[in-house]
């Protein structure tokens, strides 16, 4: 036995990792899939194509069901000075100047018209941003988190789903990371206390099962 499944039964042991699942109204939040991280030959990227291609699913099937979908982008201004501390920890967050084609969202995931592309500065999706507000309006009870990337934005976001009382789906092949570590550890631990891991196949079917029902 390898320590992930030590790890695993120590969990199952303590009662962790039991399934939500997914509400009446869910949101897709389609997070930092922006030209600056899609781009490997950028400090900030990585090859993401498969979770670009995974998330171009989900947003077809919620555009279908005319459900609400969100992107956020990380932008700062000239001055760097609304990057506070996590600038200096992180350098290469520099590549994100607001107005540049860098903070722009990948062009194979075009937002279209009514779909918020929501500023932040730090990694969670809520955090000083209205997020909250909007998913309010529209009556969201659930949220499907999709991008990049898993150790960062995504697993903050996550956190503050559940803290915020939103039901949290993480479609695994449609999340990525810059190295299969911290992605494969991350997800696993979103899986055992903030929300549930599954497949971008097993979101796609719950949709359809919901539109048919």
């Amino acid at each position: 036995m390898d320590w992930i499944d030590e790890t695993e039964a120590y969990y199952a042991n303590h009662d962790f990792g039991d399934e939500v699942g997914m509400g009446n109204r869910p949101a897709l939040v389609v997070i930092d899939l922006i030209n600056a991280f899609t781009d490997a030959e950028t400090n900030l990227g990585a090859d993401f194509d498969a979770v670009v291609k995974q998330t171009e699913r989900l947003l077809a099937a919620f555009r279908e069901r005319d459900l609400p979908r969100y992107f956020t982008t990380v932008a700062y201004e000239e001055s760097y000075g609304d990057a506070g501390r996590f600038i200096e920890k992180v350098p290469a967050l520099r590549e994100l100047e607001a107005g540049t084609d860098a903070v722009a969202v990948d062009g194979r995931l075009d937002p279209e018209a009514g779909e918020r592309v929501i500023l932040k500065k730090y990694a969670s999706a809520f955090f000083g941003t209205d997020l909250g507000t909007e998913l309010t309006t529209d009556g969201v009870d659930t949220l499907v988190l999709a991008g990049v990337t898993t150790s960062g934005c995504v697993r903050a976001t996550a956190v503050d789903s559940l803290q915020h009382g939103y039901r949290t789906v993480v479609p695994a092949d449609a999340v990525g990371d810059r190295a299969d570590g911290p992605h494969r550890a991350n997800l696993f631990d979103i899986d055992q206390k903030y929300g549930d891991v599954v497949a971008t196949d097993d979101v796609l079917e719950r949709l359809a099962t919901e539109k048919d029902a």
